[in-house]
């Protein structure tokens, strides 16, 4: 089992990147492969899959989204590719509350999620997910990423991030962020 593998991106494709480590590449499903860029260096966190007839590697920038990750895929009915494309729409909080709140449609949302796999969801997983600790570390990562690929400079986005609401989705940090940019 790996915890991590850190190396440089060599190749990235609609639903996994090829990170080169000592020469070998690996090609690692990743929930959003174009938050990533080539011919830079990165720590990805892994969670390796073994089947019968399949071995894959799953990646995540944040420990947070594996650790989410890991807690869907014990979902009954819910394995690593319905698991993945939840990850890669949602925010960690947005998730985590949806589950804590019993927001079935915010579920339903997903890909291949229905109100079957929803319920499980909520069955399986309220009152296990420590919200707080996701709270606390944030998604300050993604929201940089996407404030760069906005075109801000580096030095104003963490002056700006500072000031943004940890509790909200990232969607709504966006927003927020932008507002504070436009001050």
């Amino acid at each position: 089992m790996y915890e991590y593998i850190k190396g440089i991106v060599k190749g990235i494709e609609s639903n996994y990147i090829v990170l080169e480590n000592n020469e070998v590449g690996y090609l690692i499903y990743t929930p959003n492969p174009y938050s990533f860029n080539i011919d830079e260096e990165y720590k990805v966190y892994i969670y390796q899959s073994v089947k019968e007839d399949e071995l894959s590697l799953y990646g995540f920038k944040l420990k947070e989204e594996k650790d989410l990750f890991l807690k869907l895929i014990e979902v009954k009915g819910l394995g690593c590719k319905m698991a993945l494309p939840i990850i890669a729409t949602g925010s960690i909080n947005g998730i985590i509350d949806a589950i804590e709140r019993e927001n079935i449609l915010y579920l339903k949302k997903f890909p291949k999620i229905g109100d079957k796999v929803a319920r499980q969801i909520i069955l399986d997983l309220k009152g296990k997910l420590n919200a707080n600790n996701v709270v606390n570390n944030n998604n300050n990562d993604e929201l940089v990423e996407v404030l760069k690929g906005l075109g801000y400079k580096t030095n104003d986005i963490l002056k700006v991030v500072k000031q943004v609401n940890v509790a909200l989705t990232l969607e709504e940090q966006i927003k927020e962020a932008l507002k504070l940019f436009l001050k």
